[in-house]
């Protein structure tokens, strides 16, 4: 018996009870933030675009994009410890792709977007946005062909886990681990391509390149209209 298994069946020996996203927050709909509207500083804001570009399972810094406080006034805006969800993309794997905003104060949150308000580890709800049981639930709802979207309503029918805080932490935690060794061998796996890149435009230009003449009488050389 794992660790994790020992802490459900000390915590929870009725087992793990399951509800749906709705029944545990609220779903609030972003507002139109453009990328018109960014500014250089001001109050953060996150684009629904920027979750598939730039965001990663949270965010604990300052947001990529900011816009004015008279436009931040108007919008919707995500508090620390909510899940902001994308609504629309271009194919189901990556539609509804969540962030978890745990950096400081309220950041403002654009269109085609949801603020999901809960009081669960923020973290361990992005993560499950990330399983095989939510692609299936994605699949089921999904709409459109060339944009895919996925309603809130939908979204709120999700059935999750959950289980007592202290176990989701700690879930949270293991799974972080594996997510930091995953860069490290993508760092290590970019630098070892990447200098077998250089190392195969040496031997290439090497093995092409021969002595101009008269130098070398065993080449002969024509121009490409020659042959």
């Amino acid at each position: 018996m794992n660790e994790i298994e020992q802490l459900i069946a000390q915590l929870c020996p009725d087992g793990v009870a399951f509800k749906k996203l709705g029944e545990v927050g609220n779903f609030v709909r972003g507002s139109g933030i453009q990328k018109k509207d960014f500014v250089e500083s001001g109050v953060g804001c996150i684009h629904y675009g920027q979750i598939y570009t730039y965001y990663k399972t949270a965010s604990t810094k300052a947001t990529k994009s900011f816009i004015s406080e008279t436009l931040a006034r108007k919008c919707k805006k995500a508090s620390p410890g909510d899940v902001v969800i994308a609504t629309t993309s271009e194919n189901v794997e990556d539609v509804c792709k969540a962030v978890a905003w745990i950096g400081e104060g309220e950041i403002a949150v654009s269109g085609d977007a949801y603020i999901f308000k809960h009081s669960l580890n923020p973290k361990f709800v992005a993560y499950l946005f990330q399983t095989e049981r939510f692609l299936e639930h994605k699949r089921k709802y999904a709409t459109g062909t060339k944009v895919i979207r996925v309603s809130g309503e939908n979204i709120a029918k999700f059935e999750i886990p959950v289980p007592p805080l202290c176990i989701q932490e700690r879930i949270v935690e293991i799974l972080d681990k594996f997510t930091e060794l995953e860069a490290e061998l993508e760092a290590e796996l970019e630098a070892e391509l990447e200098a077998r890149r250089k190392q195969y435009e040496h031997y290439r230009n090497k093995l092409l390149t021969f002595t101009t003449p008269p130098n070398d009488e065993n080449v002969r050389w024509c121009t490409l209209g020659e042959i």
